[in-house]
């Protein structure tokens, strides 16, 4: 068995770039649009002023608790505006909005999977099957229909799911497979139908409510060896797996219960980074890359 300590880190990205970050903000340009939204883990000092920021800024995420808060706008924001990918092999374009979480629709540090989870499938030749979970507006799920798998693409939130319907379009991609269902929920089913994948991409988040009937609080450090465990028994021989946290949890510890719950080989663990155009190294989440054969 392989391990290895990795920084994970998108370069040559010309729509997005992490202009400044500090004080827990972060100064970011999508597209056209400059935002500046709360990140806790900048804790250092910020390269360039508050005037400077707010300068170049179109809108800014003002917090009014610890979990809510609103957009104040200073320039004119469309509703929908749009953002290219183009790094060969993949060209992906994503629809983004302000939306009332902070976010707007996609998390770039993912960028950095996405080549992965494209030469995996490549490795995997015709008729990979790829499983991604929490999916999200689905930057993963259009990697690997870009490189042929078969995908299928789950999340409990129908919005979300339309979202990356329409990603999939921009995109000039067509074929994926979409669920609306909990996730963990997904994957037992599917273990008692006996479908198995060569692929399953995880992002699982923190803290959350499961939706439907009898809902109940998700807290992932309780929920994520039974979503593992279960996970495992859908692989394939041949496989990938890759596994976000934005929790904290530290890398050694996502190895260890991946290498209890999964029949993996290798395994690179490390910090999912985005560089700053003023020299910070922001971190912001953590990520575990898995296969038998890497």
């Amino acid at each position: 068995m392989e391990s290895a300590w990795q920084r994970f880190q998108p370069k040559g990205w010309d729509e997005y770039s992490l202009l400044d970050s500090g004080d827990g903000m972060k100064l970011e340009r999508f597209g056209a649009v400059t935002v500046i939204r709360p990140e806790v883990t900048a804790i250092w000092h910020p390269a360039l002023s508050r005037g400077e920021w707010k300068a170049q800024a179109n809108a800014e995420f003002v917090q009014d608790g610890a979990r809510s808060g609103h957009w104040k706008t200073y320039t004119k924001v469309p509703e929908h505006w749009t953002v290219t990918y183009d790094q060969r092999p993949l060209r992906l374009t994503f629809r983004l909005q302000l939306t009332r979480f902070k976010h707007v629709g996609l998390f770039p540090e993912q960028a950095a999977n996405w080549h992965f989870i494209h030469q995996q499938v490549e490795r995997l030749g015709q008729g990979a099957k790829v499983l991604n979970l929490f999916a999200y507006t689905g930057g993963a799920s259009l990697a690997a229909k870009a490189a042929g798998a078969e995908v299928t693409h789950v999340d409990s939130i129908r919005q979300v799911v339309d979202w990356t319907h329409s990603n999939m379009e921009l995109s000039k991609l067509e074929g994926i497979r979409w669920v609306v269902e909990d996730a963990l929920k997904f994957v037992q089913r599917e273990a008692k139908r006996g479908n198995r994948y060569h692929g399953i991409i995880m992002d699982p988040p923190t803290y959350g409510i499961v939706p439907g009937k009898g809902s109940r609080k998700w807290k992932l450090e309780d929920q994520l060896q039974n979503l593992l465990s279960s996970a495992g028994k859908l692989l394939e021989r041949e496989h990938f797996v890759v596994l976000n946290t934005y929790s904290g949890l530290a890398n050694s510890t996502l190895e260890t219960m991946v290498r209890q719950a999964m029949p993996v080989a290798n395994t690179a663990c490390g910090d999912l980074i985005l560089a700053s155009d003023t020299g910070q190294l922001l971190a912001t989440g953590s990520c575990l890359r898995a296969s038998n054969a890497m």
